[in-house]
């Protein structure tokens, strides 16, 4: 079979004290079938984000011309990953809260044929450190997407996900702000088969986040409601779209 292509994403805004560790990080070699490549969208930052992922060993960087928001970064990260030809992208945060040696975990749901999208859950996994408001806002907006989905979700913040490419080209994300909440909406509504991995979390020790509790939820709740109004169609899933040979076979071109 022929390889398959691998694009990880980092959505980046004034990251550069992280974003170098993080792209470090990623295993680029864990499978002889998946060649690994590292993508950065830099959503209009003002420091050196860019020039650090590209010494970090980025293959590409996108520079957004503004800053527009994680939700808009996002959706340009898939747009790219599926133009340069990825047959599977991961996201993946930039602040180093997100254990990138753990990427392969993520895969492997989608690799066996068992998910088409797949999220790291530090619930399922180690949260230790998260600060309580953060924690309580998680458990609120997890409950609400459980609610709506008919389906049980742990986390629903995550910035660790992985996307089959028919995920990635069915996509859509309806606002620039975030993704997290409207992007699994999205994905479960139209079929495809989401399964959560437990990761390790740890606490960001550089930088700060961009996200503040009322401007998170004054723009993610009505964007949760326009989401859920709108009719989508069932998506046809190829399960098999993304299977590896066991290591063992070694036969890939």
């Amino acid at each position: 079979m022929k390889k398959q292509k691998v694009i990880v994403f980092l959505p980046a805004y004034n990251e550069e004290q992280s974003i170098g560790e993080v792209i470090r990080r990623i295993p680029r070699f864990f499978h002889p079938c998946v060649d690994v490549k590292v993508l950065v969208i830099d959503d209009g930052s003002t420091d050196h984000t860019a020039a650090v992922a590209k010494e970090a060993g980025a293959d590409y960087i996108y520079q957004m011309p503004e800053n527009r928001g994680l939700g808009a970064a996002v959706r340009q990260g898939l747009q790219e990953c599926l133009r340069i030809g990825a047959d599977i992208g991961v996201m993946i945060d930039a602040d180093n809260e997100y254990p990138a040696e753990q990427i392969p975990d993520l895969l492997a749901p989608i690799f066996a044929g068992e998910a088409d999208y797949t999220m790291g859950s530090r619930f399922l996994g180690t949260i230790r450190g998260m600060k309580w408001h953060r924690r309580l806002g998680n458990y609120f907006f997890t409950f609400l997407q459980s609610l709506l989905l008919r389906k049980w979700i742990y986390d629903g913040q995550s910035g660790m996900r992985a996307f089959s490419r028919q995920a990635m080209e069915h996509a859509e994300i309806i606002h620039d702000y975030n993704y997290a909440q409207v992007l699994t909406l999205n994905l479960v509504r139209k079929g495809f088969r989401v399964k959560e991995v437990p990761i390790r979390y740890q606490v960001r020790t550089t930088g700060q986040s961009f996200i503040k509790f009322r401007a998170y939820v004054t723009a993610v709740l009505p964007a949760i409601w326009k989401e859920m109004r709108r009719p989508v169609k069932k998506v046809a899933i190829d399960k098999s779209a993304h299977r590896l040979p066991n290591v063992a076979e070694k036969q890939c071109s």
